[in-house]
């Protein structure tokens, strides 16, 4: 029988366990797993596209290749498989299979039966709701696939695909910067306060002078030359944002350099790196672990805040920061405002709920009972 725990020393066993038996950690880490693996696969849970479609004894894969229109009887360059016409001619020569929900972060709905933006479709009344379809309350495509389940923005796209897809770019968003920042941290950290003197002096004064330049200021002079770009804002926060580390780690470092231990190590001829890196550095892993969570729901909130002043991604991205914009702008759309705010609220919980646990199953000094 395979069991996972094989391979896997005692002490890790030990800090899975722990993670496991902190019921809030788990809980969360399962329910951000689930919103994670959706967002990842919106394209063929919430797309303006068929994820497969057979058509004159061909199958095709609209959502992973781009056909003309001309394949179908039109005369465009870019099909719009929700026009009528494309998907009754599909259907008289073979099948569509469509996604759940048939719009994407950027399909404008033009049979909303109210100006932009339109309350969600279940609120509406039927008759109301079809009243812009040719067919009226008997068109086939009234139907609850083409439903707004969360309301349109301004521009009449689809929230609920908009939330989709900005939930997935501020988590990438957020790790990616979470990580590549706390590595070059801990190895600053690491570095200052294992040989302490001028390296730690030199260093402790370059910091003081990068903490010292407005990072905003200089996004916002970025921002009025070129269209900020998904990499580009990633390298400019990751350039102010690697110090958030460097104390912690410098300082846990400082502590244990002197122990009994280090100086036993270093008399035996270990490496400095094999000391920092296998002896000090799991010693200062939960004082680390500790601000991880807040670090990552920095870097989520920092892209949210540049989405809002619009600093932030290019425009027409779909983002949690756009999306809380856009209830700013329409008070009287509620839909708006209160999906922004619980999709961010209940992001951020979970991650520090993570967080805590993660921290917790690190730290020798906690012991959870069944």
């Amino acid at each position: 029988m395979w069991n996972p725990y094989k391979n896997i020393t005692p002490v890790t066993r030990r800090r899975l366990n722990n993670f496991k038996k902190n019921r809030r950690a788990f809980v969360s880490l399962r329910i951000f797993l689930l919103l994670f693996l959706i967002s990842l696969f919106s394209e063929l849970l919430i797309n303006d596209k068929p994820v497969i479609a057979y058509y004159k004894g061909e199958i095709l894969m609209p959502i992973i290749i781009d056909y003309p229109e001309e394949k179908f009887g039109g005369f465009l360059a870019v099909t719009d498989y929700r026009d009528p016409f494309i998907s009754d001619e599909i259907e008289a020569n073979g099948w569509i299979l469509w996604p759940l929900v048939r719009y994407n972060h950027q399909t404008i709905n033009y049979e909303i039966p109210s100006p932009a933006p339109s309350p969600p479709s279940f609120l509406i009344e039927r008759e109301m709701r079809c009243q812009n379809y040719p067919g009226g309350i008997d068109d086939k495509n009234c139907n609850i696939w083409n439903w707004n389940w969360l309301g349109t923005d301004d521009q009449g796209r689809d929230v609920l695909a908009r939330l989709a897809y900005g939930f997935r770019i501020s988590v990438i968003f957020g790790l990616i910067l979470t990580v590549l920042s706390s590595s070059i941290g801990i190895i600053v950290g690491a570095l200052q306060g294992f040989f302490g003197g001028l390296t730690d002096l030199f260093s402790q004064r370059l910091i003081e002078i990068w903490n010292s330049i407005p990072s905003l200021y200089l996004l916002i002079i970025i921002s009025a030359v070129i269209t900020p770009s998904f990499w580009l804002l990633l390298l400019i926060l990751l350039l102010f944002s690697w110090v958030s580390l460097v104390g912690v780690v410098r300082a846990e470092f400082l502590r244990a350099r002197n122990f009994e231990y280090v100086l036993a190590a270093k008399a035996l001829g270990v490496s400095n790196i094999k000391i920092m890196f296998k002896h000090l550095l799991p010693n200062a892993m939960v004082a680390t672990l500790t601000f991880l969570p807040f670090i990552l729901n920095g870097s989520i909130v920092t892209l949210t805040s540049l989405d809002f002043l619009g600093f932030g991604l290019p425009p027409g991205s779909a983002s949690l920061g756009e999306l809380l914009s856009q209830g700013k702008n329409n008070i009287h759309a509620p839909w708006l405002g209160l999906t922004s705010f619980f999709g961010i609220a209940v992001l951020l919980s979970l991650l520090i709920f993570i967080g805590e646990g993660v921290r917790d199953a690190f730290d020798p000094r906690k012991v959870f009972i069944d």
